[in-house]
């Protein structure tokens, strides 16, 4: 059954998407689906469909509704955060849009061993930000951490981190965090595909942790934060942080424009789910975005468009910007990045800033050592 919810989960979404249909003609699609999260929630609140239990510790980040909540900027703070103790974290993700099939070995701690195309670009993407993680794909959870245990048993993983697992139910977790999309208010949303929403928001009480995502400088975030609260979730606030302009291939030896955000124009190109959130980024940098493309998310970008891209860049002296997703993409494709190299061009890094409660996270992550070790 968790197949078939992922599979009417993606369906709809897309469908969402699309403006050719009424809203009224989504009401029974909406009512259908409702009644398959509420029938497996059930199975799952009863026993009747089990949770398997982890020998490593789990940390679940996930969100309710689809779209984008910034899961794998915070996926990647957290593998961070355990890294830097010293604490060797294990990271499953379904891997989105990815060629191959079942579990597959992204990362062992030491190599990237597959590219975007082969384990989707977040989770390659989290593969090369933190090359001493281990990194897994797996449709099925469970089967991603029966693969660890059975793989790394000479250096077992301290932590597991499922990304994107808040709906996958049949791994018990010691952490279960979900992320709310400051932007997209879903407390009187509807359900997928009527709404973006994955399931209904009184299961947002599963959750032992909610990180309010992508709120705007002036925004407090209480008017989501309240009803969380009211349930006994602690919140925590976070807003995204633009970083620095980071080189994607050596500057032709004929251009002498650096790549920096000194210069008077930019050409920005995405293939990613909300670039309008990419232009305000780069607008709040203080970057010029004189031309853009976007493509569809998760798309390789046509090398035929590519060229025709750099050549209006250059015509009107124009640096080449990017998402720093869409830069892991174009590290496994050769092609494109000989194409790069004959014009700055560069991708732009984002973090999360958690600006209130970031002390409550550190400890929930560490405290998730702590009582797995009490426990034993």
């Amino acid at each position: 059954m968790n197949r078939s919810c992922e599979i009417l989960n993606r369906n709809f979404q897309k469908n969402s998407q699309s403006h050719k249909s009424p809203s009224s003609l989504l009401f029974f699609p909406a009512l259908v689906y409702r009644g398959i999260i509420a029938l497996r929630n059930l199975l799952f609140d009863t026993s009747i469909f089990r949770s398997s239990a982890s020998p490593i510790p789990v940390v679940s980040i996930g969100n309710i509704t689809a779209g984008g909540t910034g899961k794998t900027p915070m996926t990647d703070l957290i593998v961070n955060y355990y890294l830097k103790k010293g604490i060797l974290p294990a990271v499953i993700s379904r891997g989105y849009k990815r060629s191959t099939k079942g579990v597959q070995l992204v990362s062992d701690g030491k190599r990237v061993l597959l590219n975007s195309r082969e384990a989707g670009d977040e989770t390659v993407m989290l593969a090369w930000k933190n090359r001493a993680a281990v990194v897994v794909v797996a449709e099925q959870r469970r089967q991603g951490v029966e693969f660890i245990v059975k793989h790394f048993q000479e250096k077992t993983p301290d932590v597991i981190i499922l990304d994107d697992a808040f709906q996958h139910r049949q791994i018990q977790r010691d952490l279960n965090i979900v992320l709310i999309n400051a932007s997209v208010p879903f407390w009187n949303d509807r359900m997928l595909p009527k709404g973006r929403l994955r399931e209904p928001t009184k299961n947002i009480g599963r959750a032992d942790l909610a990180i309010i995502t992508k709120l705007r400088p002036n925004e407090t975030g209480e008017t989501l934060a309240a009803p969380l609260r009211k349930k006994g979730i602690p919140v925590i606030k976070s807003r995204i942080k633009t970083g620095k302009l980071v080189a994607i291939a050596p500057v032709d030896k004929t251009s002498s424009a650096p790549c920096d955000r000194s210069r008077t124009g930019f050409f920005a190109v995405a293939g990613i789910a909300n670039p309008d959130s990419f232009l305000q980024s780069l607008i709040e940098c203080g970057i010029t975005v004189s031309m853009h493309t976007f493509f569809d998310d998760h798309e390789e970008f046509p090398l035929q468009e590519l060229r025709n891209i750099i050549k209006k860049a250059r015509s009107h002296n124009l640096a080449i910007v990017t998402t720093e997703k869409d830069y892991y993409r174009i590290l496994g494709n050769t092609e494109q990045l000989a194409l790069l190299s004959q014009i700055p061009s560069c991708y732009l890094t984002i973090e999360p800033d958690i600006f209130e409660g970031r002390e409550i996270l550190e400890s929930m992550l560490d405290n998730v050592l702590k009582n797995r070790k009490t426990i034993g």
